[in-house]
């Protein structure tokens, strides 16, 4: 079993060449938000961009996608019809994803669920979406809801799910919640294989396997409850695979970065700690 710790970033952060282009470093697609949830996929951006990514793109449905163009001039975000993702927008979907791939050059990737929704016609959406991509995707939040009921598509993708424990049961149906580390451990190892994907649980240890290898990640606090610390740490997820970089090594990064980045901003905000918070000390956690 893999104890991480701050070495794993060497692995990834090596020094920049001088002749380094725009998209070398990644460019990422986040797909997410709906009417009442807006803040979700501009944190998992915002993430992405402190992580190191060149660039990230936002597709929302059009309330959504408006309100967060208005957060910062650092994102980009692309209106898509309607209150909510369906099948109407599959085409800008696909559209967009292999307009991504060709211009950063294959230095892509996908997160898609924080905020999506529930809705049958969203789920079906996500399942067909994801169906038709050859890009590495973090499934996270909602869209883990819908992979629960289409696994079969899961092997021979570059797939890493981000959940906590009752999205782990959604999607194995194996309970997590209160069980010893060991147990977790063993359960997450065992539904990585037989899905046949790679597996962040998330929790007061982060647990990662492949099916084959396990990693465990000790960062982080129990300030870190505040909602959004999921979705920054599926951005950062996010950030790392564009570079190419393969799912479990990814995960074991990004729970690192996420996990520090949160112990240093909990020293001064503690009870107080935001997930932007998290976000502003990201670039110390890699140093």
């Amino acid at each position: 079993m893999i104890e991480i710790k701050k070495d794993v970033l060497k692995e990834i952060y090596r020094p920049r060449q001088p002749d380094a282009r725009k998209y070398d470093f990644g460019l990422l697609l986040v797909i997410g938000g709906s009417d009442f949830y807006s803040g979700s996929p501009a944190l998992s951006a915002l993430a992405a961009f402190r992580a190191g990514a060149d660039m990230v793109r936002i597709l929302a449905p059009k309330r959504a996608a408006d309100i967060i163009a208005s957060f910062s001039p650092n994102l980009s975000a692309y209106p898509l019809e309607g209150k909510w993702l369906d099948e109407p927008d599959m085409a800008t979907l696909i559209s967009m994803t292999e307009s991504a791939k060709v211009m950063a050059r294959g230095n892509a990737a996908v997160v898609i669920g924080g905020g999506l929704g529930r809705s049958k016609e969203t789920q079906e959406t996500i399942i067909k979406y994801l169906s038709n991509i050859s890009l590495p995707a973090v499934i996270d939040g909602d869209a883990i809801h819908a992979l629960s009921h289409k696994t079969d598509i899961l092997k021979g993708n570059n797939f890493l799910f981000t959940p906590h424990g009752q999205e782990f049961f959604v999607l194995t149906g194996r309970e997590v919640i209160g069980k010893s580390d060991q147990e977790k451990i063993k359960a997450t190892k065992e539904e990585a294989f037989r899905l046949g994907t790679t597996i962040l649980l998330k929790g007061e240890i982060d647990i990662i396997s492949d099916g084959k290898e396990v990693a465990v990640n000790r960062t982080g606090t129990p300030f870190m409850t505040s909602g959004g610390c999921g979705d920054t740490l599926a951005g950062i997820c996010g950030a790392l695979m564009s570079r190419g970089i393969s799912p479990f090594l990814s995960a074991q990064a990004a729970a690192y970065i996420n996990g520090k980045a949160g112990e240093i901003a909990c020293q001064n905000k503690k009870e107080g700690l935001l997930a932007t918070d998290l976000i502003e000390a990201i670039p110390e956690a890699l140093h």
